[in-house]
């Protein structure tokens, strides 16, 4: 296969996937390009992306976008998607017996899918009807796109974002852990995007009690994440934003008594560790958490090793004393401008 050709529409289709993002989880965000001809003659028949959690599939809506008078092409056509094929009934039918009943010529993937229920399954089906399968084209694109996805089937816990803004001299926050504006507007929108984008939001008590958070997303038109709340002693006041009962909200916390049960649309958990507060996201199928602060959260995040990636806003606002940022780690990503504040992005690996 010419790898120029077939990179050139493997692009495509992970581009087309990214349009998915905050819509789909917890399936993967998946996009697929329907090819004819070879070489220099090679032209897209049809393409599609998984667009909502519970609508159709990448290839289906590339299937249906296919002209019916091009539909007796898909014999003869090469199929990009991003992510194996699934071959079970979940929401909608399998992707993999799609393709077989158009009888593809070609399947050309990304990535294998590590969800149990499919994990080389939709492959095999593919291959014994007889359609050539070709895998690992991008792969490490495939998996950085997915990195939530496959973090919480390899790695059986949420992926782990980590995000605070410090001034230009280190701060996070005033004297006493007073709220300071640090970043600027259009950071601030930014940030609203990435809480659409995540399933979850965490805060510690002190961000809790002092900025009193709604940790929701009005500036930005997406989906609220569930709100996730450490209070180990049961500290916080019922008259704060996060038991407003308007979105889904996890107190963890490690009383053994005195633990509330009216208000409305929050759930307590008892976790005496991170390591516990993780397994119970796990076990309620939360695929990624975007931890807000404060610092102290932020770091016992970092030394326990539970964290992906980092986003760090710095702002030339000077404050010469207060609650000082923590300490970035990790391999630096990206770097750019928003307004006057630098965003760095950070990896574990």
């Amino acid at each position: 296969m010419d790898m120029s050709v077939g990179d050139r529409f493997m692009r495509r289709a992970l581009e087309l996937a990214t349009l998915g993002r905050g819509h789909v989880s917890p399936n993967p965000m998946v996009g697929c390009v329907i090819t004819h001809g070879s070489g220099s003659q090679e032209r897209i028949l049809g393409e599609g992306w998984h667009k909502q959690y519970g609508d159709w599939h990448a290839e289906v809506n590339a299937v249906n976008a296919v002209h019916p008078e091009n539909k007796h092409l898909l014999a003869e056509a090469t199929v990009y998607v991003t992510l194996e094929p699934c071959s079970h009934w979940g929401k909608t039918p399998p992707c993999a017996d799609l393709l077989i009943e158009h009888r593809v010529k070609r399947v050309v993937c990304c990535n294998d899918d590590p969800n149990p229920l499919v994990s080389g399954q939709g492959f095999a089906k593919l291959r014994a009807a007889g359609i050539q399968v070709e895998t690992g084209i991008l792969a490490e694109e495939g998996r950085l796109l997915n990195a939530r996805f496959f973090t919480f089937f390899e790695q059986k816990r949420p992926y782990i974002l980590l995000k605070w803004a410090e001034t230009t001299d280190g701060f996070i926050a005033g004297e006493g852990g007073k709220p300071v504006k640090i970043s600027g507007d259009l950071a601030h929108r930014l940030v609203h995007r990435w809480r659409g984008e995540e399933d979850a939001i965490l805060v510690g008590t002190n961000t809790a009690r002092l900025d009193n958070p709604r940790l929701n997303t009005r500036l930005w038109a997406g989906k609220n994440p569930i709100r996730v709340v450490l209070d180990r002693n049961l500290v916080l006041s019922a008259n704060l934003h996060l038991f407003d009962g308007s979105q889904p909200t996890l107190v963890y916390h490690a009383s053994q008594t005195n633990v509330p049960t009216n208000y409305p649309n929050v759930s307590y958990v008892f976790a005496e560790s991170l390591d516990q507060l993780i397994g119970d996201l796990y076990l309620r199928k939360i695929q990624s958490v975007l931890v807000e602060g404060g610092a102290a959260v932020l770091t016992s995040f970092m030394e326990a090793g539970l964290w992906d990636e980092m986003r760090v806003f710095r702002s030339p606002t000077m404050l010469g004393a207060g609650v000082k940022a923590p300490t970035v780690r990790g391999i630096l990503r990206n770097r750019e401008k928003i307004e006057t504040d630098e965003l760095t992005s950070y990896t574990k690996r």
